[in-house]
């Protein structure tokens, strides 16, 4: 009697071991990564570090009478462009939004664009 019940608490320790199916946003055929499942894309992408234009080519001073310059800065919709996507340094993009606001005041760079 001691081995039967020796046997029922063995399977018993071997059932509760076996993970169970988990229910959820990443659980699934498709594998428990990101929530769309598949491979990473680790490596497939190398994104360039992006460097200050005006420090590399050492401009100090941003003249707002430059709009081919500053329109490089502006999106379309007359809008400035933020730090992340130009990889202009902090003191240039501050130095680039005064210059930008000037050039608008004055009428030599449009608020916005028509519509």
């Amino acid at each position: 009697m001691a081995e039967e019940n020796q046997a029922k608490t063995s399977a018993a320790a071997d059932a509760s071991s076996t993970p169970q199916a988990a229910s959820g946003p990443g659980a699934g055929p498709r594998g428990a990564g990101r929530p769309g499942g598949g491979p990473s894309n680790r490596g497939k992408f190398f994104r360039r570090k992006k460097v200050c234009k005006f420090c590399t080519e050492k401009i100090d001073a941003i003249p707002y009478r430059d709009v081919r310059l500053l329109q490089q800065f502006v999106a379309e919709r007359g809008k400035i462009v933020p730090r992340r996507l130009t990889g202009v340094c902090t003191t240039h993009q501050r130095r680039l939004t005064r210059a930008i606001k000037q050039a608008r005041n004055i009428a030599l760079l449009p608020f916005a664009t028509r519509h």
